[in-house]
This record gives C-alpha cells, sequence and structure tokens, in this order.
C-alpha cells in the first residue's frame, strides 16, 4: 500500500510543483500576460512536435499502436460527446454556455498531462502507447470541438477546413513526421536526434510551467452551477466511468496509463482559446480550466492510487 502511495504521489507532485512555479511567476510579473501567451505558442508549434516525434521514432511502431487501445479510446470519446451533449441540453438554454459546457467536458488537456505522467510511471521511451494515442484522439478532439462551438453559435464549418486545421496542428505534424521517418527507414543523425531529444526533455516542463503562470482566477463566482457540473464530469464522472470500463476490458500497464490521462486530465486548455475565438462562453471555458487544472493533481493522484492499488499497471 505504502509503495504504491509513493509511486503515484512521484507520478504527480512534479506537475504540481511546476503549477506553483508558473503561479509564482505570474504573481512576482516575471513574464506579462502577453509574454506568458507567446512562451505558450512557442512551446505548442516549436517543443511539442519534437515531444511527439521522439516518443514515437524512438518506439517499435508495431508496438506504438495497439489498435484495440486506439478503438476504445475512439469509442469512448464518441459515447462521451453525445452523453455530454444529450446532458446539457438539458441542464442549460443559452447555446453559447451550452458550446463552452460540452466543450470542457469532453475535451482533456490530454497532451500536457498526458506524457509527463507516463514518462513519470514508467521512465523515457515507454510513453509511445501515450503519444500514438493522442495522435488519433487530438485530432478528434479539434474537429468535435470546432464542429460543436460552430453548430451553437448558429455558424458551419465545411470538411475541407477542419481537415486543413488538423494537418496544421503542430503536434499532429511531429507525429506524422515520425511515423515516415519509421515506415521509410530514415535514420535521423545522432547530433539532430540530440537536439530532438533536448527539446522533447524541456516540453513538458515549459508547458505545465506556463499552464501555471496562466491562471488568472477572475469572475469565478459567475455560473458557478455549470463550472462546478462541468469540473465533476470532467474529472470524476467520465474517468470512473471510462476507467472502470477499460479495467474490466483488460487494458494494463502503459495502455491503461494512456487512457488514465485522457479521461482524468482537466479540460484542455486550448478550449478557453477556441471558445474566444469562436464567441463562445470564454468566461466559463477558462475558468473551467483555471479551477479545474490544480484540482486534477488530487484526483489524478486519486485515480492512480485506486488503480495501481488494483494492479491496472
Amino acid at each position: 500500500m505504502a509503495g504504491n502511495l509513493i509511486i503515484c504521489f512521484n507520478a504527480v507532485l512534479p506537475l504540481m510543483i511546476y503549477l506553483v512555479i508558473g503561479g509564482l511567476i505570474r504573481k512576482f510579473n516575471i513574464l506579462s500576460e502577453k509574454e506568458v501567451k507567446s512562451v505558450n505558442r512557442m512551446i505548442f508549434v516549436v517543443l511539442f512536435p519534437a515531444l511527439m516525434f521522439e516518443n514515437l521514432y524512438s518506439a517499435n511502431i508495431r508496438q506504438a499502436f495497439d489498435l484495440r487501445l486506439e478503438f476504445y479510446g475512439i469509442a469512448f470519446l464518441m459515447i462521451m460527446y453525445g452523453l455530454t451533449s444529450v446532458f446539457v441540453r438539458k441542464i442549460e438554454k443559452s447555446p453559447k454556455t451550452r458550446g463552452a459546457m460540452i466543450q470542457a467536458m469532453y475535451r482533456s488537456n490530454f497532451v500536457i498531462m498526458g506524457l509527463p505522467i507516463t514518462i513519470n510511471i514508467f521512465g523515457k521511451g515507454k510513453a509511445a502507447a501515450t503519444a500514438a494515442l493522442i495522435m488519433i484522439i487530438v485530432p478528434l478532439f479539434n474537429v468535435l470541438a470546432v464542429i460543436t462551438l460552430e453548430y451553437y453559435r448558429g455558424g458551419k464549418t465545411t470538411v475541407r477546413s477542419l481537415v486543413v486545421r488538423i494537418l496544421k496542428n503542430p503536434i499532429i505534424l511531429g507525429a506524422i513526421a515520425a511515423i515516415v521517418c519509421l515506415l521509410l527507414g530514415i535514420k535521423i543523425p545522432a547530433t539532430v536526434n540530440g537536439v530532438i531529444s533536448s527539446m522533447s526533455e524541456t516540453c513538458s516542463v515549459m508547458a505545465m510551467i506556463i499552464l501555471g503562470a496562466s491562471f488568472n482566477p477572475v469572475g469565478v463566482t459567475r455560473g458557478k452551477r455549470n463550472l462546478i457540473i462541468t469540473i465533476v464530469v470532467r474529472l470524476l464522472v467520465y474517468p470512473a466511468i471510462g476507467l472502470s470500463a477499460a479495467a474490466a476490458l483488460g487494458f494494463r500497464g502503459p495502455a491503461f496509463i494512456a487512457l488514465l490521462a485522457m479521461m482524468a486530465a482537466p479540460p484542455a486548455v486550448s478550449s478557453f482559446t477556441m471558445a474566444q475565438a469562436m464567441d463562445s462562453d470564454d468566461e466559463l471555458a477558462g475558468n473551467a480550466v483555471i479551477i479545474a487544472t490544480p484540482l486534477s493533481c488530487l484526483t489524478l493522484f486519486m485515480w492512480l492510487f485506486i488503480f495501481k492499488t488494483l494492479g491496472m499497471f
């Protein structure tokens, strides 16, 4: 029991420390709000592709892509999205708020939380299953977000525009580059590979610190009911359902942790950006990220401990 506690604590503690460091950076104005956004953009465009590339390129491609894992992740995401849409339509009348709530409930911060948790538990080079699942799930997150926010603001989108958005996503580009190199047998020079590895190591740390520096808990008291419902569903309800089913279906080890990160992570930081850009309830979207992210350190620890005790990893 004590050993399980230590393993789970070590998996979550670094995330909490990075968030606190980011909060202190904001408190003492080491970076301005504009600078935080610029650094966050740099991490997304430059470092995350390197992280995805390395985790796929350094793995056996056949081991990285577990079709059963990918299928379950997609199936649960679509079920989660459908249930969320029906539920939100029953409890909320405002179309803009509906869109923001749906997105915050189904769309997790899988990219920022997933790989660090897996690496903290299993070590560097053991995150291939998580990286492969991210490559499949993140485009679906983006597609569903665009469709949802456009629908609830009365707009329309096209298949072509969705495909372009996906192909322009730096994370997807990094994954595609790794797959091309693996399939064609392209060998990356050791010096270049070393640079990519260094960038990869920097990515998770920088992303969590900047996430902490992005917190701005203003206006949280408004829309409290919807905020509480959104966070409870995101951090507790869906992980309980999805992870219990995954355990029953026999997922274990890195594959189970990949699903845990996908299902139990807080709302994606980019959900706020998209809500703001697409005329949705950006205040609710932002507050969901602000409140759920630090809370998720506690709930992630809880889920890790429960399923570690049950022998899932």
